[in-house]
């Protein structure tokens, strides 16, 4: 089905992880420490973005006067707690696996490069990538193209020649902007 494509790139969290339940779950508990709450259905919107830009979204949400980056950096210290005990692979790691050796693919990731290596690595799946592109390896995050050029990059592949697969309305602009086709997997 993929033949045509020289790269495969994937995203991370709620594409080939279930990590956002447990996501949402740490920012409830950071958040708990400020009597700070969330919006589900706007934090979803976000997914993509790096974690400092949501924390900078709740803020301005709750116009307090709190650091989006020491807020971002409670919560992923939060989140590496809960995690390696709660995430599973999706369906789509069984993509990754029947790829694996016949196409160069990689992961860009709205998460820190070092969170997604350790959570792929905890799964048993980082040898299946050639490239990780995390939220701290570029400067402009998606819905730039910018993690998925990156990724390509690496991999030694043509942008053109790649196809990215997103659960995330920002990941799906990055991969158009970037000139990548893409799979929306939460049509699959």
């Amino acid at each position: 089905m993929y033949d045509h494509y020289d790269g495969l790139i994937f995203d991370m969290d709620g594409t080939i992880l279930d990590t956002e339940p447990t996501h949402r779950k740490a920012w409830r508990e950071v958040l708990a420490r400020y009597g700070m709450t969330f919006d589900e259905t706007a934090i979803i919107g976000l997914n993509g973005s790096p974690t400092w830009r949501i924390a900078q979204f709740i803020i301005a949400s709750h116009q307090a006067d709190l650091d989006p980056y020491a807020l971002a950096a409670e919560k992923t210290t939060a989140l590496k707690e809960m995690l390696l005990d709660s995430v599973q692979p999706l369906p789509l790691v069984e993509v990754v696996k029947a790829w694996h050796g016949r196409r160069p693919m990689s992961v860009g990731t709205g998460s820190e490069h070092q969170m997604a290596d350790m959570l792929l690595r905890h799964l048993g799946i980082r040898d299946c990538f050639d490239a990780l592109v995390g939220a701290d390896d570029v400067q402009r995050h998606k819905p730039e193209p910018d993690t998925f050029l990156r990724c390509a990059q690496l991999m030694g592949v043509e942008p053109g020649k790649c196809v990215v697969f997103e659960d995330a309305d920002f990941g799906l602009q990055a991969a158009k902007a970037a000139g990548m086709d893409v799979v929306d997997v939460r049509l699959l």
